[in-house]
Protein backbone atom coordinates (compact mmCIF):
# COMPACT_ATOMS: atom_id res chain seq x y z
CA UNK A 1 0.00 0.00 0.00
CA UNK A 2 1.05 3.69 -0.29
CA UNK A 3 1.03 4.06 3.16
CA UNK A 4 3.75 1.69 3.49
CA UNK A 5 5.83 2.31 0.87
CA UNK A 6 5.79 6.16 2.73
CA UNK A 7 6.56 4.20 5.73
CA UNK A 8 9.72 2.30 3.81
CA UNK A 9 10.72 6.00 2.51
CA UNK A 10 10.77 6.99 5.82
CA UNK A 11 12.70 4.62 6.94
CA UNK A 12 15.09 4.16 4.34
CA UNK A 13 15.54 7.82 4.44
CA UNK A 14 16.03 8.21 8.29
CA UNK A 15 19.00 5.26 8.35
CA UNK A 16 20.76 7.12 5.48
CA UNK A 17 20.35 10.72 8.28
CA UNK A 18 21.70 8.72 10.88
CA UNK A 19 24.50 7.25 8.59
CA UNK A 20 25.74 10.62 7.56
CA UNK A 21 25.74 11.60 11.71
CA UNK A 22 27.80 8.88 12.69
CA UNK A 23 29.87 9.78 9.53
CA UNK A 24 30.39 13.26 10.77
CA UNK A 25 30.78 12.08 14.29
CA UNK A 26 33.63 9.79 13.20
CA UNK A 27 35.62 12.55 10.95
CA UNK A 28 35.23 15.51 13.68
CA UNK A 29 36.77 12.79 16.62
CA UNK A 30 40.07 11.68 14.20
CA UNK A 31 40.36 15.60 13.81
CA UNK A 32 40.65 15.96 17.42
CA UNK A 33 43.14 13.07 18.03
CA UNK A 34 45.08 14.53 14.86
CA UNK A 35 44.98 17.51 16.75
CA UNK A 36 46.76 16.43 19.77
CA UNK A 37 49.15 13.20 20.55
CA UNK A 38 49.30 13.33 23.90
CA UNK A 39 45.73 12.97 24.34
CA UNK A 40 44.99 10.51 21.36
CA UNK A 41 42.67 7.64 22.72
CA UNK A 42 41.58 10.30 25.88
CA UNK A 43 38.48 11.18 24.15
CA UNK A 44 37.26 6.75 23.39
CA UNK A 45 38.11 6.18 26.70
CA UNK A 46 35.85 9.10 28.32
CA UNK A 47 33.49 8.35 26.04
CA UNK A 48 33.11 4.63 27.18
CA UNK A 49 33.64 5.99 31.06
CA UNK A 50 31.16 7.89 30.63
CA UNK A 51 28.58 5.73 28.71
CA UNK A 52 29.42 2.90 31.00
CA UNK A 53 28.72 5.19 34.15
CA UNK A 54 25.63 6.27 32.46
CA UNK A 55 24.02 2.23 32.14
CA UNK A 56 25.53 1.88 36.19
CA UNK A 57 23.49 4.90 37.38
CA UNK A 58 20.71 3.85 35.31
CA UNK A 59 20.09 6.46 33.29
CA UNK A 60 17.89 7.18 30.08
CA UNK A 61 19.73 5.20 26.95
CA UNK A 62 19.00 8.37 25.84
CA UNK A 63 20.94 10.07 27.94
CA UNK A 64 24.09 7.12 28.11
CA UNK A 65 24.06 7.97 23.98
CA UNK A 66 24.57 11.65 24.56
CA UNK A 67 27.24 10.88 26.89
CA UNK A 68 28.93 8.68 24.35
CA UNK A 69 28.81 11.43 22.27
CA UNK A 70 29.51 14.27 24.95
CA UNK A 71 32.47 12.05 25.38
CA UNK A 72 34.06 11.82 21.87
CA UNK A 73 33.90 15.50 21.97
CA UNK A 74 34.59 17.60 25.31
CA UNK A 75 38.01 18.65 23.42
CA UNK A 76 37.10 19.07 20.24
CA UNK A 77 37.73 22.70 20.91
CA UNK A 78 41.75 22.18 20.89
CA UNK A 79 41.19 22.18 17.23
CA UNK A 80 41.49 26.31 17.70
CA UNK A 81 44.12 25.65 20.24
CA UNK A 82 48.08 26.26 19.42
CA UNK A 83 49.99 23.20 18.86
CA UNK A 84 53.22 25.05 20.94
CA UNK A 85 50.72 25.09 23.81
CA UNK A 86 49.49 21.54 23.47
CA UNK A 87 52.68 20.26 23.05
CA UNK A 88 54.72 22.38 25.30
CA UNK A 89 56.31 19.81 28.14
CA UNK A 90 57.36 22.63 30.66
CA UNK A 91 55.19 24.52 32.70
CA UNK A 92 52.45 27.16 30.92
CA UNK A 93 52.62 30.53 31.84
CA UNK A 94 49.55 32.44 32.41
CA UNK A 95 48.94 33.56 28.72
CA UNK A 96 49.37 29.98 27.70
CA UNK A 97 47.13 28.65 30.39
CA UNK A 98 44.33 31.28 29.14
CA UNK A 99 44.62 30.04 25.91
CA UNK A 100 44.34 26.48 26.81
CA UNK A 101 41.31 27.51 28.82
CA UNK A 102 39.14 28.76 25.85
CA UNK A 103 38.80 25.00 24.22
CA UNK A 104 35.80 24.62 25.85
CA UNK A 105 33.93 27.96 24.28
CA UNK A 106 35.43 27.20 21.07
CA UNK A 107 34.39 23.56 20.82
CA UNK A 108 30.77 24.82 21.81
CA UNK A 109 31.06 27.25 19.04
CA UNK A 110 32.05 24.79 16.70
CA UNK A 111 29.41 22.71 17.28
CA UNK A 112 26.84 25.06 17.52
CA UNK A 113 27.05 25.34 14.01
CA UNK A 114 25.40 21.76 13.67
CA UNK A 115 21.96 21.46 14.69
CA UNK A 116 21.99 17.87 15.45
CA UNK A 117 24.79 18.25 17.99
CA UNK A 118 22.49 20.86 20.26
CA UNK A 119 22.38 18.05 23.45
CA UNK A 120 26.32 17.89 23.43
CA UNK A 121 27.20 21.75 23.76
CA UNK A 122 26.71 21.82 26.85
CA UNK A 123 28.67 19.24 27.78
CA UNK A 124 31.93 20.67 25.81
CA UNK A 125 31.00 23.79 26.94
CA UNK A 126 30.89 23.15 30.48
CA UNK A 127 32.60 20.44 31.57
CA UNK A 128 35.77 22.49 33.05
CA UNK A 129 32.86 23.92 35.24
CA UNK A 130 33.35 23.31 38.96
CA UNK A 131 30.32 22.77 41.51
CA UNK A 132 31.35 24.93 43.81
CA UNK A 133 31.85 27.74 41.23
CA UNK A 134 35.22 28.23 41.03
CA UNK A 135 35.70 26.35 37.74
CA UNK A 136 35.64 28.16 33.77
CA UNK A 137 34.44 29.43 31.75
CA UNK A 138 31.28 31.01 33.58
CA UNK A 139 32.25 29.61 37.27
CA UNK A 140 28.77 27.56 37.22
CA UNK A 141 27.67 26.39 40.41
CA UNK A 142 25.67 23.02 41.71
CA UNK A 143 23.17 22.29 39.53
CA UNK A 144 23.61 25.09 37.11
CA UNK A 145 26.03 22.56 35.47
CA UNK A 146 23.31 19.41 34.26
CA UNK A 147 23.89 15.90 34.70
CA UNK A 148 25.77 14.75 31.40
CA UNK A 149 28.42 17.47 31.99
CA UNK A 150 29.18 16.38 35.53
CA UNK A 151 29.40 12.66 34.59
CA UNK A 152 31.78 13.61 32.07
CA UNK A 153 33.70 16.15 33.91
CA UNK A 154 34.73 13.18 36.44
CA UNK A 155 35.72 10.30 33.56
CA UNK A 156 37.68 13.42 32.30
CA UNK A 157 40.08 13.94 35.09
CA UNK A 158 40.05 10.36 35.77
CA UNK A 159 41.39 9.67 32.56
CA UNK A 160 43.78 12.66 32.84
CA UNK A 161 45.42 11.36 36.08
CA UNK A 162 45.37 7.84 34.41
CA UNK A 163 47.18 8.79 31.48
CA UNK A 164 50.88 9.93 30.94
CA UNK A 165 51.15 13.77 29.87
CA UNK A 166 53.84 15.69 27.99
CA UNK A 167 54.60 17.62 31.86
CA UNK A 168 54.01 14.75 34.26
CA UNK A 169 53.45 10.91 34.42
CA UNK A 170 50.36 9.06 35.41
CA UNK A 171 49.42 9.23 38.65
CA UNK A 172 48.04 5.49 39.44
CA UNK A 173 44.81 4.39 40.08
CA UNK A 174 44.80 4.55 44.15
CA UNK A 175 46.16 7.96 43.87
CA UNK A 176 43.51 8.70 41.10
CA UNK A 177 40.59 7.66 42.94
CA UNK A 178 42.11 9.49 45.76
CA UNK A 179 41.64 12.73 44.36
CA UNK A 180 38.16 12.26 43.22
CA UNK A 181 37.16 11.03 46.51
CA UNK A 182 39.13 14.32 48.25
CA UNK A 183 37.49 16.87 45.63
CA UNK A 184 34.11 15.09 46.09
CA UNK A 185 31.38 18.19 47.29
CA UNK A 186 33.77 21.00 45.66
CA UNK A 187 34.96 19.96 42.05
CA UNK A 188 33.41 17.15 42.03
CA UNK A 189 29.60 15.48 42.15
CA UNK A 190 29.71 13.18 44.85
CA UNK A 191 27.13 10.81 43.84
CA UNK A 192 28.77 10.79 40.58
CA UNK A 193 32.05 9.61 42.40
CA UNK A 194 31.02 6.99 44.74
CA UNK A 195 28.98 5.40 41.57
CA UNK A 196 32.22 5.66 39.49
CA UNK A 197 34.60 4.07 41.81
CA UNK A 198 31.90 1.26 42.35
CA UNK A 199 31.91 0.85 38.69
CA UNK A 200 35.48 0.30 38.66
CA UNK A 201 35.93 -1.70 41.67
CA UNK A 202 37.35 -4.59 39.49
CA UNK A 203 39.25 -2.19 37.51
CA UNK A 204 41.51 -5.54 35.69
CA UNK A 205 38.05 -6.51 34.03
CA UNK A 206 37.09 -3.23 32.96
CA UNK A 207 39.96 -2.15 31.72
CA UNK A 208 40.18 -4.95 29.51
CA UNK A 209 36.67 -4.54 28.42
CA UNK A 210 37.93 -0.81 27.69
CA UNK A 211 40.96 -2.22 25.59
CA UNK A 212 38.43 -3.94 23.51
CA UNK A 213 36.38 -0.76 22.58
CA UNK A 214 39.11 0.91 22.11
CA UNK A 215 40.84 -1.66 19.53
CA UNK A 216 36.82 -2.00 18.14
CA UNK A 217 37.17 1.90 17.60
CA UNK A 218 40.88 1.65 15.84
CA UNK A 219 39.65 -1.29 13.31
CA UNK A 220 36.54 0.44 12.57
CA UNK A 221 39.10 4.00 11.29
CA UNK A 222 41.33 1.51 9.91
CA UNK A 223 38.98 -0.42 7.56
CA UNK A 224 36.76 2.95 6.80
Amino acid sequence: SLVNEKNDELSRTYEMLRGRYMDTIEALRLVVDAKDIYTSGHSDRVSYYAMKLGQHMKLDNKIVETLRIGGLFHDVGKIGTSDDILSKSGKLTVTEYEAIKQHPVKGAHILSALSMFKEIVPIVKYHHEYLDGTGYPEGLKGNQINLETRIISVVDAFDAMMSDRQYRQKLGLDIAKQQLLDNSGNQFDADIVKNFIEMITDFDTFYKDLKTYEQKSMNKILTA
